[in-house]
């Protein structure tokens, strides 16, 4: 993804971008009755009565602005709980949601359509044939409101819950493990140690890598014919002391800046092209539902099935046959072991003393040593180890000690 494209993708996502191109929409649509008033015949003009679309332009301006700010305080109320109960880092999500946006846009809108209406009426602009216009454009925006407003009420119902925050976590990483997994390498090369001779070049900003245009990059790689090797991945966080391109041959005469602008760094990790960075959410999320205050293990258990489906995606690529879109830059994989180690870990650790969670997380494991024994049985079997030395430490139950190490030891992956 290009950054500039990113930059639009993050822009369209926005709450106020949405809620801003309905109201644009609903002012034009009340004035749109102004010209075409001319082409509505002065016969029909006297069907509406005045008092009929005043009447309703009062009852949506009063009853939308009511509606609006109720919806805000639930909004705000269901991001607070979901950062209590689940993780402030999925709250990203939720905030994006686009039935959300679509909403309370929806209701801004038809505020702001009643609202202008009734300006435009008062000021006598539409006539007895735009009247008709704009009873027409009214009865549009409350069918409108009603669907939306049905689409609210049954989202309501979900808004804010653990599970649903947690699916959307889960389709957040899918997305992003995908696309790593068709290009592998973000369409460069795969990376190899840079000459010892290559130029580091640092960046000015600290923070987490949200983006890299791979093909800025390898555009000014192929004007200067140099090559381009990108030791950091998408959420690394950097500083001006680590190098975060090498450019080899290095060149004095070659302005670098270029290099740097095609590199997106924020305060805060982003969902977008960061699976690892979805991974550590759902232990978040694991983490908390295993702590004392929460006590629930269910919620555990559910994202471990949810890691497996995950992390079966990576069982699939193919990166031997990967095509090669920007042969001027040498790019790190996405290494399955930090994958294990962002979502297994916390699990294992804040879970070590629950016989049903290390039990759930022992099968996870298995499960993915038997989908792709090449790339997951090295990585299961340390994690295997981990669990064991946990139970051994935290499990104060001897039988469940007993089952866990039995179990274990039966499935014949530690040999």
């Amino acid at each position: 993804m290009s950054k500039w494209q990113w930059l639009f993708n993050q822009l369209t996502r926005q709450l106020w971008f949405r809620i801003s191109l309905f109201a644009v929409l609903a002012v034009l649509s009340a004035l749109s009755s102004i010209a075409l008033k001319p082409f509505i015949p002065a016969s029909v003009g006297g069907i509406v009565g005045a008092e009929a679309v005043d009447n309703i332009l009062n009852i949506l301006a009063s009853s939308m602005l009511a509606v609006t700010t109720f919806s805000l305080s639930i909004m705000v109320s269901a991001y607070s709980s979901a950062s209590t109960s689940v993780t402030p880092r999925a709250t990203r999500l939720m905030m994006e949601d686009s039935v959300t946006q679509n909403v309370l846009a929806t209701f801004i809108g038809s505020f702001l359509f009643s609202l202008v209406g009734i300006v435009a009426r008062s000021m006598g602009a539409y006539g007895e044939q735009g009247r008709v216009v704009l009873f027409i454009t009214t009865l549009v925006v409350i069918t409108l409101m009603i669907i939306m407003l049905l689409r609210w009420i049954q989202h309501l119902s979900l808004l804010g819950r653990v599970g649903e925050t947690t699916l959307r976590v889960e389709e957040a990483t899918r997305s992003a493990l995908e696309n790593r997994v068709n290009v592998p390498y973000m369409g460069g090369n795969l990376w190899t140690a840079p000459p010892k001779d290559a130029l580091p070049l640092y960046p000015a900003e600290i923070g987490y890598i949200q983006n890299i245009d791979v093909a800025m990059l390898n555009e000014f790689a192929v004007d200067k014919d140099v090559q381009l090797y990108l030791p950091c991945q998408i959420g690394a966080f950097i500083h001006p002391a680590q190098a975060i391109v090498w450019l080899t041959p290095a060149r004095d005469d070659i302005e670098t800046s270029p290099i740097l602008d095609a590199i997106t760094i924020h305060a805060e990790r982003s969902f977008d092209q960061d699976p690892r960075f979805g991974l550590s959410v759902l232990a978040e999320i694991a983490s908390r539902a295993l702590s004392p205050a929460v006590n629930d293990p269910g919620t555990a258990i559910d994202v471990t099935g949810r890691a497996v489906r995950l992390l079966a995606i990576c069982g699939e690529k193919k990166t031997d046959g990967a095509e090669v879109l920007y042969p001027q830059v040498f790019v790190k994989p996405l290494l399955t072991a930090d994958l294990f180690d962002d979502i297994f870990n916390p699990i294992a650790r804040d879970g070590a003393a629950l016989i049903e969670v290390q039990m759930r997380l022992a099968k996870s494991l298995q499960a993915l040593a038997q989908l792709n024994p090449e790339e997951f049985a090295a990585d299961a079997r340390r994690y295997l180890v981990i669990i064991l030395a946990w139970a051994e430490t935290k499990m104060e139950s001897p039988p469940d000690r007993q089952r866990i190490t039995t179990w274990i030891k039966e499935t014949g992956l530690l040999r």
